[in-house]
């Protein structure tokens, strides 16, 4: 089969690769409906995550089921299943718990900007739908399997409540998401910061009040504006940089609490300072799996459109130029189809 491969920073390419095989009786292989590139897949692609000789790329999929191992009895051959980026056996203390992202037997994917992709731990992983959806629903769906489930992680660790004020740092797909997020769990004032107008026309489609353009210490500046000079109850953290944490933890009220989804980079947080501003901090990586059965529903109902995040569609083929349109901002997401 074919699939994405980064050899070096800026080179990814679309290439034959092995075809994946059942190895474990806990595994499945499932052929791609629509698959996509991440934010995060940035960060090699940019240099700043070390590649270390030709690897495939991709976490994010729904496909059918082709074949499952001999444990495998949650989903079958023919079934459309969506899936988190990290897989779990969903019965470990971890994902009893409700961190499935911290599953003891967790792997995570790596290699789903391809035409068939084995899932490990697939009985835990993968939720099947009822019946196969319409293909209008694939964009929604595939959000779900990361960004969708990551912004809605980071409004549950930032503690989102009914009538409260939310701050969503980063207006990339999963900013997006989280401000969809924020407005299903009953926040009254979403506050977006984002400088780019596309992206600000979105936050205010799925639920955003306000826009800050500000950024750092003037970004915090501005947020104490509109909340009275006292900061937010939540902030959701969505980009993963020094300057993305702190104008978090500085945007939070006393008391609040801030959600970090963003894959840190260079980010350190003061002690003392964090003490002494009584600001809670949680997040880390999304346990979309706690998530998936109600936002799925929730995507196959109606309620919810992540799937509008993704405003660039290419062939599977052509996946350097959705790395390449996303790293130079001309896209927000971009979604590929084998």
């Amino acid at each position: 089969m074919r699939g994405a491969v980064i050899h070096a920073p800026g080179d990814v390419r679309f290439e034959n690769v092995d075809d994946p095989k059942i190895l474990k009786p806990t595994d499945a292989v499932i052929r791609t409906a629509v698959t996509c590139v991440c934010g995060s897949d940035l960060w090699p692609w940019r240099g700043l995550d070390a590649t270390e000789g030709a690897h495939p790329m991709g976490h994010e999929y729904v496909g059918f089921v082709e074949e499952v191992g001999s444990e495998v009895t949650a989903v079958q051959p023919g079934q459309f299943v969506v899936g988190s980026f990290a897989t779990s056996d969903n019965t470990c203390p971890n994902c009893r718990n409700g961190f499935q992202s911290n599953c003891l037997s967790r792997e995570f994917m790596s290699t789903c900007q391809a035409e068939y992709v084995r899932i490990p731990n697939a009985q835990g992983t993968l939720v099947a739908t009822d019946e196969v959806p319409g293909e209008e629903f694939w964009p929604g769906l595939l959000a779900v399997s990361d960004v969708m489930g990551t912004g809605w992680w980071a409004a549950d660790a930032a503690e989102v409540r009914p009538g409260s004020t939310a701050v969503v740092v980063g207006d990339g797909a999963v900013g997006l998401c989280a401000v969809i997020a924020a407005k299903e769990m009953g926040a009254e004032r979403i506050i977006a910061m984002s400088r780019h107008e596309p992206r600000q026309k979105l936050a205010r489609e799925f639920g955003a009040t306000d826009i800050v353009t500000e950024r750092g210490e003037e970004g915090v500046a501005r947020i104490k504006d509109l909340t009275g000079g006292i900061g937010a109850d939540s902030v959701l953290e969505c980009v993963g940089t020094a300057q993305a944490m702190r104008q978090a933890l500085h945007s939070a009220r006393p008391g609040g609490s801030v959600g970090f989804v963003g894959v840190p980079h260079d980010v350190t947080v003061d002690g003392q300072e964090l003490f002494f501003s009584h600001v809670g901090l949680r997040g880390g990586p999304a346990p979309v799996r706690r998530y998936l059965p109600d936002l799925i529903d929730r995507v196959l109902t109606g309620a919810i459109d992540p799937g509008k995040v993704f405003d660039l569609t290419l062939p599977l083929e052509q996946v350097a130029e959705g790395y390449r349109a996303m790293d130079e901002r001309r896209a927000i997401k971009t979604l590929l189809k084998p």
